[in-house]
């Protein structure tokens, strides 16, 4: 249940709605996804699963789905 648990992470960070989809998200494609939510997001994202990003995993982070590809690279299995 990872893949959940980076939804909320998403979700929680940009203030989504739970009965929207985050799967499809990319940065700036959400009004909230701006430079500060950005940084608060890759923080949620490194508390929430131990791993801590570098600077280029940080500028690289642009949707839902390669934020679940660096943290694979960290080794998080994300499953459903």
């Amino acid at each position: 249940m990872e893949l959940g648990r980076l939804r909320s992470v998403f979700r929680s960070s940009l203030e989504i709605p739970n009965e929207l989809q985050v799967d499809d998200l990319e940065y700036r494609g959400n009004a909230k996804w701006d430079s500060l939510a950005h940084m608060s997001l890759v923080a949620a994202l490194e508390d929430e699963f131990g791993v801590m990003l570098d600077t280029d995993e940080v500028i690289d982070l642009s949707s839902f789905d390669r934020a679940r590809q660096i943290l694979e690279k960290h080794g998080v299995v994300l499953a459903e």
